[in-house]
């Protein structure tokens, strides 16, 4: 039987295609917090990738479950905050999904900690002081110079792990640093009238915020890292708020009140609710959009 030459030719291409289809598989991105998958978003938007946690989820405690590991098993690359953020979770996911291209970060193991200086960074912890991160503050997406760092970093990383789309993902950080250097001088014109202004505050988790746009925390509605509010201590910052110097009581979107409000209500304050990452209000729906929001939050206390 003779076959058709035009239909020879159209099998040809598209062996072809489908061939050089199966030579550049996108990356598949696990992303530990909602920031980073979204920044891997920005950094490669063809790629699939797999946010393990929500801006309502407290980063530091979540379980390592079946799904998560089923998740990590298919990942090229798992992308987290670091500075022991993670400790907790990641390395049970790690062993149980034994995915040996995620087990090092000469493969595809990427912490955005280790590509910037740290905040906070300790010589030493012992268990007195509560719950710490002797590597310094993790929650270093709230500063857009130290987050630009890591999406070079994490740029390369992608270009090792996929060398052939190396010019889109050089074309897409090009693209991002752009946008992203233009918003850093509009957010910083708006923060203005923040500069001086002091907070109380739940845990240190915008403290690269604080530094950034020169707002001081005064306190921490913890008396130690990792303690709920206690009655003898928010005493003591009801005492401290007589000076009448405080702006507001700012928590994060998956923190508990309680404590904030007793707080508030007591020292007459507003308590402003922060989305601590992407979704963590309706108004954050990537990066770009989250820095507006806490920007706007904040600029809203009277």
């Amino acid at each position: 039987m003779r076959i058709n030459s035009k239909l020879l030719r159209c099998l040809g291409v598209g062996c072809m295609l489908t061939y050089t289809g199966m030579a550049h598989a996108e990356l598949n991105v696990f992303a530990c917090e909602p920031e980073y998958a979204a920044l891997a978003k920005a950094l490669a938007p063809t790629a699939t990738i797999y946010a393990a946690t929500t801006a309502l989820q407290d980063p530091h405690q979540v379980q390592a479950r079946p799904s998560l590991i089923a998740k990590m098993r298919q990942a090229d690359l798992v992308v987290c905050a670091g500075a022991d953020l993670e400790v907790g979770w990641l390395p049970m996911l790690q062993m149980k999904s034994a995915n040996a291209k995620v087990l090092s970060r000469e493969q595809g193991l990427f912490f955005a900690a280790e590509h910037i200086d740290t905040l906070d960074k300790l010589a030493t912890v012992d268990r007195s002081m509560g719950d710490v991160h002797a590597l310094g503050n993790p929650h270093l997406h709230f500063d857009p110079k130290r987050l630009l760092q890591v999406a070079t970093a994490l740029s390369a990383k992608m270009q090792q792990l996929d060398p052939e789309g190396t010019a889109a993902y050089q074309r897409a950080l090009s693209d991002f640093s752009e946008r992203w250097q233009a918003a850093i001088s509009r957010w910083e014109a708006q923060a203005q009238g923040l500069k001086g202004k002091k907070v109380f505050a739940y845990h240190s988790s915008f403290k690269y915020l604080f530094n950034w746009i020169g707002i001081e925390q005064v306190a921490d509605l913890e008396p130690k890292p990792g303690l709920m509010p206690s009655s003898s201590h928010l005493a003591s910052l009801l005492t401290r708020a007589a000076q009448g110097d405080i702006l507001a009581v700012v928590v994060a979107s998956y923190q508990d009140d309680r404590g904030a409000n007793w707080l508030a209500d007591k020292a007459n304050l507003p308590v402003v609710r922060l989305p601590m990452s992407v979704g963590g209000n309706d108004d954050s729906q990537d990066l770009f959009s989250l820095y507006d929001s806490v920007i706007s939050l904040l600029n809203g206390v009277k």
